[in-house]
This record gives structure tokens, sequence and C-alpha cells, in this order.
């Protein structure tokens, strides 16, 4: 029979047959190497379902009901009690550095406001390339638009600026050739203590018009509620930040409302950085030990601080009314850290949002949207965001139901990134984390009167460390400037520093002052937790000081408040009062003038790391 030629009856009987056959077999191999996650509640990206298997292979999701034979070569993971999420997608974060840590929370995408065009370009190509299992996929704007002078100039980075509207057009062309996937325009003016220049509504409006003749996104970063009505009403399609106030009126919602539902916009509320600058610390991830236990010292330190001095939760009165107005009105709300600032860290920081979105008032459920479906719809990211057949198997897997209690999503069991698990990636920063805490290194042996200023004519010496130099803005791009003199005071039998510095505006915190260098050389850390007290002594013009500590991993101290009075006076500051100080890893001890534009004139004396 086998060599017999089919009738043309057995060829239209046999080869649908054998096609079938074929297909079930590579569907079979197909099966037969996939990992099957079983009687697993699945968060689809809008809705909670059901407990059902989930089967993926190849970094894709194959099957997001499996029905079908369970096969020995599975790979079996047991979703029973447990629930399956997309992987989560923070909307606003600026991914300079620490980005170990985003992927180990479930972060499996980022979407990032301002970033180095040779960051951008070597993200995308990694993503493209399928090589970027072990960190975040990165949709970023590149360089943001901002005036001369602007908000996002005062990083020390090249930013090319504009000025009119005519440069709109050829200024988007050149950031979507240099691979941005849309366009971030700033309209800040600044707050309390410093200003920024911004870009005038007529070049705000001619960028998103170039924007959308690109078919770009423009966002608009806003400070106040009168930017994000000009914002909104000059076609923005969504909003990067919203602001602190302690007031808002039903009238003010409902413009923002009706402007942003006429332009299909949506709005990233940022909660985790309004909060910071409320004074506002992240208690809830702070205070959960299978969060924090995946940070290091330098990680730790910008969660656990806060760029307002004084906690003021009123403040928080009109991005919460806002908040839950918008969602109210089916406006969509995304879920953005804006990690890399004061207050937040990436990936944790997610998790706090999304608690904060529900203590606004969205649900959970909507909460988790505002993590996976909304942001991928938001910015046209149409192969993530949910789970469904084809997708990227960017997935994870938490103990309990997070659209019942939003906190479950903390209790992480497994995250996939392109299907590849991060279990490995966890354990090893785990462990790394772990030996940071067991290596005491020892802490640096203080002098008897815990004196660190020998200050003489010929050298602004210390008993240890690099010792102490003028310090000024000019490496961030500003124009102070700093002239120190050494002098005798017999009363005192030391000789005191007299500081004369000019702050000139030209960086957005403008500072001139003197630091101290405790290690051998500049910005190395050494420990200086043998100490818990600084005193010095002070005179000078009746003006206001800062003396504050930095830390490894971060260039911005941490400051408490002086006067310099007419007479000498002492100063005793325990080191509990500068917030989110880890005293182990100090890099610089500073006093500086600023950042309010002037002269001043100040003296130290004295100055003393004390065990009290």
């Amino acid at each position: 029979m086998l060599n017999q030629p089919f009738t043309s009856k057995q060829k239209f009987s046999r080869i649908p047959s054998l096609c079938v056959a074929a297909l079930a077999c590579a569907l079979s191999l197909q099966v037969d190497a996939a990992t099957l996650i079983k009687n697993v509640r699945v968060f689809d990206g809008e809705k909670m379902l059901s407990p059902r298997q989930v089967l993926i292979d190849q970094g894709k999701i194959l099957d997001a009901n499996y029905k079908g034979r369970v096969t020995p070569s599975m790979k079996i993971v047991d979703g029973a009690g447990r629930s399956l999420l997309p992987g989560l997608i923070d909307s606003h974060v600026h991914a300079f550095q620490d980005q170990d840590l985003p992927l180990l929370y479930g972060v499996t995408t980022q979407i990032d406001m301002f970033a180095a065009v040779s960051l951008v370009q070597e993200m995308n190509q990694r993503r493209l390339q399928g090589k970027n299992t072990q960190a975040p996929d990165l949709f970023s704007a590149g360089m943001l638009a901002t005036a001369p002078k602007g908000h996002g100039t005062e990083y020390g980075m090249e930013v090319e600026t504009l000025t009119k509207p005519e440069q709109a057009q050829a200024w988007v062309d050149k950031r979507i050739a240099e691979g941005s996937h849309f366009i971030k325009i700033v309209m800040e003016h600044g707050g309390a203590g410093y200003k920024f220049n911004s870009l005038d509504l007529d070049t705000v409006q001619a960028l998103i018009k170039a924007s959308h003749a690109r078919k770009k996104l423009a966002v608009v970063h806003i400070g106040t509620f009168d930017d994000a009505k000009a914002a909104l009403a000059a076609g923005a399609d969504g909003l990067v930040h919203l602001y602190i106030g302690s007031t808002i009126s039903s009238a003010q919602s409902k413009e923002i409302i009706d402007l942003a539902k006429k332009n299909g916009s949506f709005v990233i509320p940022t909660f985790s950085v309004l909060e910071s600058m409320a004074g506002i610390k992240s208690q809830d991830v702070l205070s959960d030990t299978s969060m924090t236990n995946l940070l290091g010292k330098t990680q730790l330190i910008p969660l656990n601080s806060t760029f307002g001095k004084q906690e003021n939760k009123a403040l928080m009165t009109a991005p919460n009314a806002l908040t839950a107005a918008l969602h109210a009105a089916k406006v969509p709300v995304l879920a953005g850290t804006d990690a890399g600032n004061t207050g937040t860290q990436y990936g944790i920081s997610l998790h706090h949002e999304l608690a904060s979105l529900v203590n606004a008032g969205l649900s959970p459920s909507a909460a988790l949207q505002a993590a996976t479906s909304a942001p991928a719809k938001a910015f046209q990211l149409k192969d993530r965001g949910r789970i469904a057949k084809g997708l990227k198997a960017d997935l994870m897997l938490v103990e309990g139901d997070p659209s019942a209690d939003i906190s479950a999503t903390r209790r992480i069991i497994e995250i996939w990134k392109d299907g590849e698990i991060v279990s490995p990636l966890r354990t090893e920063k785990l462990a790394q984390v772990a030996k940071e805490k067991s290596d005491k290194t020892a802490a640096v042996q203080l002098p008897s009167d815990g004196r660190i200023s020998l200050f003489s004519a010929e050298k602004l010496g210390s008993p240890f460390g690099f010792g102490w130099v003028p310090s000024n803005d000019a490496p961030m791009g500003g124009k102070s400037s700093v002239q120190l003199k050494v002098y005798a005071v017999p009363e005192l039998a030391q000789n005191a520093l007299h500081i004369d510095a000019t702050v000139n505006a030209g960086f957005a915190f403008p500072w001139a002052g003197v630091a101290f260098f405790p290690a051998k050389q500049p910005m190395q850390a050494i420990d200086l937790s043998a100490a818990n007290t600084l005193k010095f002594k002070v005179k000078g013009d009746g003006k206001t000081y800062t003396v504050g500590f930095t830390m490894q991993g971060s260039f911005i101290p941490v400051n408490v408040a002086f006067t310099a009075p007419t007479e000498w006076t002492e100063v005793s500051l325990p080191l509990s009062r500068f917030k989110g100080m880890d005293a182990s890893i100090v890099t610089m001890l500073s006093f500086n003038a600023g950042p309010e534009i002037g002269n001043y004139a100040f003296d130290i004396v004295d100055v003393r790391l004390l065990k009290e």
C-alpha cells in the first residue's frame, strides 16, 4: 500500500490528518519545554480571574488559561493561594543608578523621564536584541525640553534648551533621531528658596504640536495647578506629576478633569516623591524587612530621607483629592514614583505607590491596573501590561490576593522577565546585603577631645582624613565663590576659620562654604559611628547656614540649619538630628551658605565629633 499512489479520495482524507499530526507534534514539543503555573489566580491587567493554569515558554505567554495535557518535562510552579500579575510598570523614573534593584521587586518595565542619550541607545539595543532578561526594559524621553537655567539643567550635564517656538520641530526631530520614545516638556518655576526659568506657553504648545506631527506622545512636568491646567489646555498627552497643596476646590478638579478628558490625557500623580516633599517617609515598605533586606546601605539612604524637613500631611490634600476625582471621572491614572529622587528607591517605591493610590481612593484592582495595563496602553507598549496569549512573559507571582489587599504585592514568590526567573538574582542580592551587614569595618578612632579642626596658616588640617577644603557649586555649573582665612582666637586658645561666601545664581541650589573629608581621599567613605554628636563654635552675620553629612552613593548632604550670631556660640547637634544619616559610610562634613543669593560671612572653631 505504501508504494501505491494515493487516490483522489485518499489524498483529501489523509493530508489533513498528516497536517494535524505534525501540528500536534510541534505543539507537544513546545508545551513539553514550557513552564506551567498551576491553580493560580490571575490578574490579567484589568481584573482578577479565578484560579487557572498559565503556560509560558520562549519568553512569551503561550496560553493564559491552559487546559491541555501536563507533560512530565514541564516545569511546574504551584500557584495555590497565590496571584499572578503582569510585570509591574513604573511610569516615572530617572534610571541613572541602582538599576540592579527594579527587577528584584517585580518592576519589569520603567518609563524614564530624563536620561543621557547614550543610556537610551544602549537600553534600546539590548531590548531589541532580546538581551535584557536581567534588567527592566527602559522606554525613555531621553533629553527633556526645558528653558536655559530651567529645571533639568541643574545636574551638571549638558542639556539642549529652547527659547522660542520656532525651535520646537527641529528639537523634537533630534530627540527622535537619538532614540527617544516620547517627548517630555518642563513647566516648572521652582519653589521656596529656589527658582527656575520655565518654557513659555507658546513654546510648550509648539513642542506638543511638533511631537504629534511625528506621532510621538508629549508629556509635561508641572509643579502647580496653573501649569497643569495650561499644559492640558495646550494638548499634553499626559501630566507626569501632580503637585502638593493643602487645598483644592471641586471647581479646580473639574477644570483639570474636563481638559484631560477632552484630550484623552493621562496623569501620573507620583505620590512617592510628593510625599517626600511633604516630609513623609514610606514607612510601609521601610518597616517591611522582606522589602528592605534587598537594599544595601547606600541604597537605603534615599528611601529613608525626605525633601521636606518637617512632616506636613496637609500638603497631600490636593494630590489625594485630585487623584480620586480623576479616577472617578475615568481619566487614566498611572503609577509612577519619580525614583532617583530623595524619598524614593527603584522597584520598592512602586509597591508604596500602589498603597498610596489606594489611600487616595482607588480600589486595589484599579491601583494594579495603574501599574500594568494602564501605562502599557498610555505609552503604546502593546506587548506587555496584561496576561494574554502572545504577550511577553513578564510576570510576578505573589502570596495572597492583591486585588483585596494591595500590600500582597510585597509578598513576592517569583518574578519572570522575558520568561526567565529572577529568583537567582534575588538570592544573590540578599547574600550581598547580608554580607555587607556582617562585614563590620572598624570605626575611625576619634581623638580624645573629639576635635577635627586643626586650622593653621599653613594647612586646614585634621587628626585624620584628607582635611578641610573650600567648597562651592562650581562643579555643578554654578557661579558661587568662597574665600577662607585662618586667624587666632586667644580666648579659645585655637585658630578659627573665617568663611567669606558669595552665593550667586547659576545652579538651582547654589552654595559656598567649607568641607571636611574624613577619609584619606575625597569622597571615600569612612565609619564615624564612634561619634554620636557634632559640636562646634560659630559666630558671624546672624544669617542662617547649614551643616551636613554626605554619605557614600550620594552627593546630596543631609543637613541641619544653624545661625551664626555676632558672638561665639556653641552648637551641639546629636547625629540623630541628621535625617537618614548612616554614620558608618560618611564621605564628607560640610558647612555651607545658601541657597539664598547673597554675601555671607561666618566663622567656625573647635569642631568636634564626640561620643556623649
